[in-house]
């Protein structure tokens, strides 16, 4: 009997425990992780911190489910040290681990900027349930948040916090809301209902440093203009978990590197998730991480199944915002694009060579699923440009038009 060990349990370490289980029925799953809480859907964590869910809400793996199919879930247990000539780990607890197959589904951890001041209290970053609730706690001990970065997690959280009541103002280095999901046109119209909303910008700014005397009450900006706000959180992306990795000795450059079978250069183990890269390029997105941990489980247990990669798509979930964005959006306005607008809403589809390469839609839901296939499909659809720039545009007609083999 094959012993498979998943360390960490979020989407892909969940979803290769399923694929393992289904391919091998007979074999032992142990899965250690250092989160206290069974999988739960991480995008959602916003609302626990706007108090509109609670954690078992957002849980999409009880731990019965996990001792009803005789999976091991041990919680609350990190693992310090791997040994590849010997196929075992050894935890904090003191315990070791041998395993057979190996799966690495470590995922990320907040990046926390150089900036003086980042470990007062009052100092913020969001990416478990515990961080959630300890926002929600700081949250109502003030009015006013400062938030560090215009990403999406960012714009969510800060979401959440305006539904509590808080004035919340965002530093962005960029010159534009979400830089890498739209472009100045969308940004503009994005920026003015989140100012609606509660939300305050300085783009293309610096943090200098975070101040406070006991704790965190504010932010000096670069220009020497200084932001109060009793919350500070800070939104600056993520970087993988890749310490064990490297102590297991696997190949590495922007993140774990891996075959398009999830397998890394060390034999037995695999890798999926947020710290993996595949043909150069890194992910960092929940449907990407589970189409990984999908291929991952099914070739640990024997079964055949290959990656080829995961459209890049975003949605921002701050509640009255409707914006998906996919593939390249083209800022620079390089390519062709068909482009309706109107006083609040933005629709932009990208083409190159007639096929849809990227897409932003603002304000508008009615399309979004037909464009997205298109764009996985490579249809055809150069000879609908005029057509996609009003607003009546059928998108069934998308998936009318002949698909293409081609791709990655």
């Amino acid at each position: 009997m094959k012993h498979y060990l998943i360390i960490g349990n979020g989407v892909a370490g969940a979803t290769a425990a399923e694929r393992i289980e289904a391919t091998d029925p007979d074999g032992k799953i142990t899965i250690i992780t250092e989160e206290s809480d069974p999988f739960y859907y991480r995008p959602r964590l916003p609302e626990v911190i706007a108090g509109e869910v609670d954690v078992s809400k957002i849980t999409l793996r009880s731990a019965e489910w996990y001792a009803e199919r005789g999976i091991e879930l041990r919680r609350g247990e990190k693992v310090t040290h791997g040994d590849a000539s010997q196929r075992s780990v050894t935890t904090d607890q003191g315990r070791t681990e041998a395993y057979d197959e190996l799966l690495l589904a470590t995922g990320a951890h907040p990046f926390i900027p150089p900036v003086p001041g980042a470990d007062k209290p009052g100092v913020f970053a969001l990416r478990t349930t515990a961080d959630a609730l300890a926002i929600a706690r700081a949250a109502a001990q003030t009015d006013r948040a400062v938030l560090l970065g215009g990403g999406l997690l960012g714009l969510e959280a800060g979401g959440a916090l305006t539904r509590l009541g808080l004035q919340v103002q965002v530093i962005e280095m960029f010159d534009r809301l979400l830089p890498r999901q739209m472009d100045p046109a969308g940004a503009a119209k994005l920026q003015r209902r989140l100012e609606g909303m509660g939300f305050s910008f300085y783009l293309g700014a610096k943090t200098r440093e975070i101040v406070g005397d006991q704790a965190a009450q504010g932010v000096v900006l670069e220009d020497g203009n200084r932001i109060d706000g009793g919350l500070i959180l800070l939104s600056a992306g993520i970087r993988g978990n890749v310490d064990l990795a490297r102590d297991l000795g696997v190949d590495m450059d922007k993140g774990l590197k891996v075959d398009d079978r999830m397998q890394t250069s060390v034999p037995g183990v695999w890798a999926a998730g947020d710290q993996i890269e595949h043909r150069g390029r890194l992910y960092g997105i929940w449907p990407a991480s589970r189409d990984q941990g999908e291929v991952a489980g099914t070739n640990m247990a024997g079964g055949r199944a290959e990656y080829q990669g995961t459209t890049m798509s975003n949605s921002l979930k701050v509640v009255g915002v409707d914006l998906t964005s996919a593939g390249d959006i083209d800022p620079d306005g390089k390519l062709e694009a068909a482009v309706y607008q109107d006083e609040t809403t933005y629709r932009k589809i990208v083409l190159e060579d007639g096929r849809i390469k990227g897409l932003i839609f603002y304000g508008l839901t009615h399309g979004v699923k037909e464009a997205l296939e298109a764009l996985d499909r490579r249809a055809e659809v150069g000879h609908l440009k005029e057509a996609m720039t009003r607003r009546d545009f059928d998108p069934a007609s998308l998936l009318n038009s002949s698909a293409s083999t081609g791709g990655e």
